[in-house]
C-alpha cells in the first residue's frame, strides 16, 4: 500500500549546490542552492530567487557551482542560512578560502572538491539562471587511477527536503547503459 502526501516540493536527490560569484568589488559570495539541474549538453539550470548571488551574476557574468561535501557540511549550510546582504564577509566566517578561476570571472571554494566554472547565458523573469560550463576543475585527491573523477571520493551530500537533513550519497550499485542490457534480446 502507498500513503498519499499531496503536492509537496519533494525530489530525490536534490544535490547540495554552492554557488560562488563575486560582487563588484571582488569580494566572493557564496551561497547554497538545492534546486539545479543540467539544463542541456554543456549547460546547467540554477533556480534562484532574487539574492546577492542573482546580482553578482549580473554583474561579472558569471558563477561557479561546487559541490558540497560531507566534510563541510556545516560551512555548506552556514552559507546558506546566512544572507550576502546582511553579511558580505559570509565566505571568510565560514572559514571558506577562494581561487579566482581562470576560466570565468567567479571563485573557486577550495574546501570543496568539485567545481563546474560557468558562464551566465541567461537569468529570466522567474529567476532562472542558464549557464554554460566552462570548466570543471577537481581536486586531484578525488581522481581514480585514470585521473577522472571518482564519485566515492567526493562524498557528495544531497538535501532530503523531507526531514530538512544532509545525506552523504553511498557507493556505486550498477553500471549505467550496461546493465539493462542484460534484459535486451
Amino acid at each position: 500500500m502507498r500513503k498519499n502526501f499531496g503536492k509537496k516540493t519533494w525530489f530525490y536527490p536534490l544535490p547540495v549546490l554552492i554557488i560562488g560569484t563575486y560582487d563588484a568589488n571582488g569580494t566572493p559570495n557564496a551561497m547554497n542552492a538545492a534546486w539545479g539541474v543540467i539544463h542541456d549538453y554543456g549547460q546547467v539550470e540554477i533556480n534562484l530567487a532574487e539574492h546577492r548571488t542573482t546580482e553578482n551574476m549580473r554583474i561579472t557574468g558569471a558563477f561557479t557551482v561546487a559541490f558540497a561535501d560531507a566534510k563541510h557540511v556545516v560551512e555548506a549550510d552556514y552559507v546558506g542560512i546566512v544572507s550576502g546582504n546582511e553579511v558580505p564577509d559570509k565566505v571568510e566566517i565560514a572559514g571558506l578560502h577562494t581561487e579566482k578561476s581562470k576560466f570565468v570571472d567567479a571563485p573557486i571554494i577550495t574546501e570543496f572538491p568539485m567545481s563546474l566554472e560557468c558562464r551566465v547565458l541567461e537569468i529570466t523573469d522567474e529567476m532562472k539562471v542558464i549557464g554554460e560550463i566552462v570548466n570543471v576543475s577537481a581536486d586531484e585527491s578525488v581522481l581514480d587511477d585514470n585521473g577522472e573523477i571518482d564519485t566515492e571520493k567526493l562524498h557528495i551530500i544531497t538535501f532530503d527536503p523531507v526531514h530538512n537533513t544532509y545525506v552523504e550519497l553511498g557507493k556505486k550499485v550498477g553500471n549505467a547503459f550496461k546493465d539493462g542490457l542484460k534484459l535486451k534480446n
